[in-house]
């Protein structure tokens, strides 16, 4: 497929684009500017109010952050089942982590020693993203978009795989081969007999971190919405605050 030339997106809201059959990709802009008008309000038993109350008449359900993609996909399929089983219909959104978490625990990549600052060895690569798009779209969500994580190349990965279903390519894939079929040019033909998709499909990435282990101990320090930790203030964390934080975490990671 070419790409659309000079397409623009229509000025029409997101139900009316997903209810005339757009398959939305998203980065988190829709779900964020939402929140701020007060149509969205995050929550962290979405899924289960979902399964178990469907009467509640959202439009669109779905998740968004804190697990990586095919956990969310598996989230909005349960969500799903919840709300169809009750009779009802509606659009289907999800929104997930660039990075591989199968080591989280319920509250996410936030529990995990990475978090923030030095998640990138669970970086997707492009093409788990191209499954993750398959997945998403079979599992019959029309709004598949990325929070966290998320770079260009990896929400273009995502048009790609729905060129078909979408009726073009994005306009960036004028910047590479598909399924890395620019390979064909390179000068080593070991690296020339890459340039095919079943090569990239089935890859296991190594991550190059010989004394790292493949999967992280959460911080589980059992504290939850409506705890005291949890409260923030304007003022800069105090150093009696930072010894306690410190001191928490010492007696976390011991008990571990």
């Amino acid at each position: 497929l070419p790409p659309l030339d000079g397409y623009k997106c229509l000025n029409t809201g997101i139900l009316e684009r997903l209810n005339a059959g757009e398959i939305v990709i998203g980065d988190g802009g829709f779900v964020l500017a939402l929140e701020k008008r007060g149509y969205v309000k995050a929550g962290p038993w979405t899924p289960e109010a979902t399964v178990t109350h469907p009467e509640a008449g959202a439009q669109i359900v779905g998740v968004n952050c804190h697990f990586d993609p095919l956990t969310c996909v598996k989230a909005v399929k349960m969500m799903k089942e919840g709300v169809e089983k009750a009779g009802l219909k509606a659009h289907y959104m999800v929104q997930p982590l660039a990075y591989h978490t199968p080591d989280c625990n319920c509250q996410g990549f936030i529990d995990l020693p990475e978090f923030p600052f030095a998640l990138e060895p669970r970086i997707l690569t492009r093409w788990d993203m191209h499954q993750y798009a398959r997945e998403a779209y079979n599992a019959g969500i029309h709004y598949i978009g990325g929070c966290c994580g998320y770079e260009p190349y990896h929400i273009r990965a995502v048009s790609e795989e729905l060129a078909p279903e979408r009726g073009f390519l994005p306009a960036a894939s004028e910047k590479h081969g598909l399924w890395g079929a620019g390979l064909e040019m390179h000068t080593k033909p070991w690296v020339r007999a890459r340039s095919r998709r079943e090569y990239w499909e089935n890859i296991r990435p190594a991550s190059g971190r010989p004394k790292c282990p493949s999967l992280s101990t959460p911080e589980s320090w059992g504290v939850t919405k409506g705890h005291s930790d949890l409260l923030q203030h304007k003022e800069a964390t105090s150093t009696q605050e930072m010894k306690h934080v410190l001191e928490k975490q010492k007696k976390v990671k011991t008990s571990a």
